[in-house]
């Protein structure tokens, strides 16, 4: 049998694309026209005119700001090729029969009607700019868990998001940040009330379906006193000749008690530059962990963060990245504590083959006030071949010398005798490699419910293929 390519996997279970008729889009390229087009879709007039007016500064910033001269390569995104907004329906809806027949089909084979039905509290799908079905359980609902789009957000629960839209990643941050504050469109507006625990997780999909395309959606999540919930994200698009773009936003807002966890499982193609803002604001004696996989994209920068403003507050950051051929993921993590009695774990392994690149790129910052902080960092690299690169950048900022901080690093490859033991038990190299790998990210697995563990050690196994012989 002849060696699969990971293209040829990645196209059947991923990789394919439906032929929708867009309902409304914008042309190519990035103007004030845009803008305007974009605002004019989502019908930003009269008290939401604040939305186009926030939509036109984060323009004028994006345009002023240059480009990013660390991390990746980024000069093959040519943004006056891109489209910025594409929708295939004139409204989303809670009825997965109301869908289009080709956006239907493209959730059902990804299996997210099935994931609804056995394991969620709430769904959302969104299908190149806009979210085409939004829905939370009936008992979620009835305690006042808003789980919405953000254009439903800003229309029915106007008040608690605009006194946070915004606030947590401003338009002004860095470049991207300020592009996806520009076009931003889709994502989630969640809510969780005061000692409200959802017991299952609100689960959003991303999906980029058009070429040339530029997906911008924004996720604002607002956990009130004592309440908990679970967020996981999953993220998939075609492969295409040209690039496409992808530039999140995330703002998340732990109030005092509450827990948050946020998990990304992404599976981008190769052809798709992955740019991400994703912060978080701890308060009082809250939790927030970012539980994060990336796997495929051109490249991935996304360094996930939380601010830890209140006393007692608490981080947990797992990140984990996988680059093959061509790809760079440079990924990392941020823990700034601004407040007494803090802690934060910052966990980062990576696993680079076939001359892929990977990069841990954190900073731990204690502000000068913020006595008997603890935090410990780990990063851990695993190299399959002498092409494929890793890098460390750790940036700490210790003000307080009450501080009790730790940092370890660890870069490794897969030992002869360690195969030579595989093997011998009855595996194939193919299936020693695929083990050691999988173990090596069993950390991650352990932390997402088992269907996503598993979907997760699959991916794992698809990038794994071809990687003997």
């Amino acid at each position: 049998m002849g060696k699969i390519s990971l293209n040829d996997s990645y196209e059947k279970k991923f990789g394919w694309n439906m032929k929708v008729q867009s309902v409304n889009e914008t042309e190519p390229g990035l103007s004030s026209r845009t803008i305007r087009d974009i605002s004019g879709f989502k019908k930003e007039t009269g008290r939401n005119r604040w939305i186009h007016d926030f939509r036109m500064k984060a323009l004028k910033h994006f345009l002023e700001r240059p480009m990013p001269k660390w991390g990746g390569k980024l000069d093959g995104i040519d943004f006056d090729d891109l489209v910025y907004y594409m929708s295939g329906v004139d409204k989303g809806g809670d009825n997965w029969d109301d869908l289009p027949e080709n956006i239907r089909k493209t959730f059902e084979k990804l299996g997210i009607p099935e994931a609804e039905r056995k394991t969620l509290s709430g769904v959302g799908a969104q299908f190149d700019s806009e979210v085409v079905y939004h829905k939370v359980r009936e008992d979620m609902e009835k305690q006042g868990v808003i789980f919405v789009d953000p254009d439903t957000g800003l229309h029915k629960h106007s008040k608690i998001f605009k006194h946070w839209f915004g606030k947590v990643v401003p338009a002004f941050d860095n470049k991207f940040a300020a592009l996806n504050s520009a076009v931003f469109s889709g994502g989630s507006f969640v809510y969780i009330p005061k000692g409200v625990q959802v017991a299952m997780p609100l689960q959003a999909y991303f999906r980029i379906n058009a070429p040339k395309f530029g997906q911008f959606e924004r996720t604002l999540i607002i956990a009130d006193e004592g309440s908990r919930v679970h967020y996981i994200e999953g993220c998939t698009a075609p492969v295409y000749s040209k690039d496409s773009l992808h530039s999140a936003v995330v703002e998340i807002v732990a109030l005092p008690g509450s827990h948050v966890r946020y998990t990304t499982l992404q599976n981008w193609s190769k052809n798709v530059y992955n740019l991400v803002t994703k912060r978080a604001y701890a308060f009082e004696n809250s939790t927030v962990e970012w539980v994060d996989a990336n796997m495929g994209s051109r490249l991935t920068m996304k360094y996930p963060s939380v601010y830890l403003k209140g006393a007692g507050a608490r981080a947990d950051i797992l990140s984990v990245a996988f680059a093959g051929k061509d790809q760079h993921q440079d990924t990392g993590a941020k823990a700034v504590h601004l407040a007494p009695n803090t802690t934060s774990r910052i966990t980062a392994k990576s696993v680079s083959k076939d001359g892929g690149r990977t990069s841990y790129r954190g900073l731990l910052h204690i502000a000068k006030r913020a006595d008997n902080v603890k935090s410990s960092v780990r990063c851990d690299a695993l190299l399959l071949d002498p092409e494929s690169k890793t890098d460390t950048y750790p940036y700490n900022e210790i003000l307080n010398e009450t501080a009790v901080t730790t940092h370890e690093a660890s870069v490794g490859k897969i030992g002869e005798e360690q195969m030579f033991y595989l093997m011998s038990r009855g595996l194939t190299e193919t299936e020693a490699l695929n083990m050691v790998v999988t173990g090596f990210f069993d950390a991650f697995a352990k932390e997402i419910p088992l269907e996503y563990a598993i979907e997760f050690n699959r991916l794992i196994q698809l990038e794994m293929e071809g990687s003997v012989g």
